[in-house]
């Protein structure tokens, strides 16, 4: 087992929790929600959706490399600022007006970053999400997001395990105290994580579910993801970095199966 039962239960149970609460953010955004701030989502094809998102990836992770190999830690500081206010704006303003949605968001990133305890970030960790599921899933199709998965799964083992980058990527993050996913700390010069990417894309591909067929069927894909999680996390070894999203791009897919076959 990677982590403690408890450090790994604990971490499975917020994963869940920010699905849940992606899945709510995003059925408001499907029903017709406006995006804040005139925000506009790409005009694209329902097939071939995945494309910028794809491009985001890309890009964000030449730029994520070069501020690595430079040490631009406050850079990468005023960019991840930016993009959490941004996201929590979008994934607050589905229940509330957008002033006060700026302005929750601009406090919960302030605390996540410069007031740091394992509450306030983690909170803020379970609502960022359903921003990015909000702004991205009413345009994405069915076949676009198993593509999407399929090349993201894909992405994640070569950047583990081949040019390790995204384990560079990790380490940067943690020594700068800037982490996007899940953090949980525990005993001496000990931590849980679960990056950001990990969350989103299982998100995503539920809300597609949920856009496609129902609620349910999308909980079911959720309660999947998590499931094949916590397998990776208590077959995991210590010390030794995963990717995660080949694990739990199994399990959304095996939910899809379980979904059209009970429902």
């Amino acid at each position: 087992m990677k982590h403690s039962l408890p450090v790994t239960i604990s971490l499975v149970i917020l994963f869940l929790a920010a699905q849940i609460v992606g899945l709510i953010v995003t059925k408001q955004y499907i029903k017709g929600e406006e995006l804040p701030l005139n925000i506009e989502r790409p005009q694209v094809e329902e097939s071939q959706s995945y494309l910028p998102i794809v491009v985001a990836i890309i890009v964000s992770t030449i730029i994520a490399l070069i501020l690595i190999k430079y040490k631009s830690v406050k850079i990468w500081k005023t960019w991840f600022f930016f993009s959490i206010v941004l996201c929590l704006t979008i994934s607050f303003s589905a229940f509330i007006n957008q002033i006060f949605a700026i302005i929750i968001a601009i406090i919960l990133t302030y605390l996540k970053m410069f007031k740091t305890n394992v509450y306030t970030y983690n909170l803020s960790e379970i609502f960022i999400y359903g921003g990015l599921s909000g702004l991205f899933v009413p345009i994405l199709g069915l076949s676009a997001v198993f593509i999407l998965l399929i090349l993201i799964s894909l992405y994640d083992m070569i950047a583990v395990w081949k040019t390790k980058h995204m384990v560079k990527l990790a380490k940067f993050q943690s020594e700068s105290n800037i982490f996007a996913g899940l953090y949980i700390p525990y005993s001496k010069n000990r931590e849980a994580i679960l990056g950001g990417g990990d969350i989103g894309f299982p998100l995503l591909f539920a809300g597609v579910i949920l856009k496609k067929f129902d609620f349910t069927s999308a909980i079911i894909v959720s309660i999947c993801a998590t499931i094949a999680l916590l397998a990776l996390f208590m077959y995991a070894k210590k010390n030794k970095f995963y990717p995660a999203m080949p694990f739990l791009t199994v399990g959304c897919f095996i939910g899809y199966l379980v979904a059209v076959l009970l429902l």
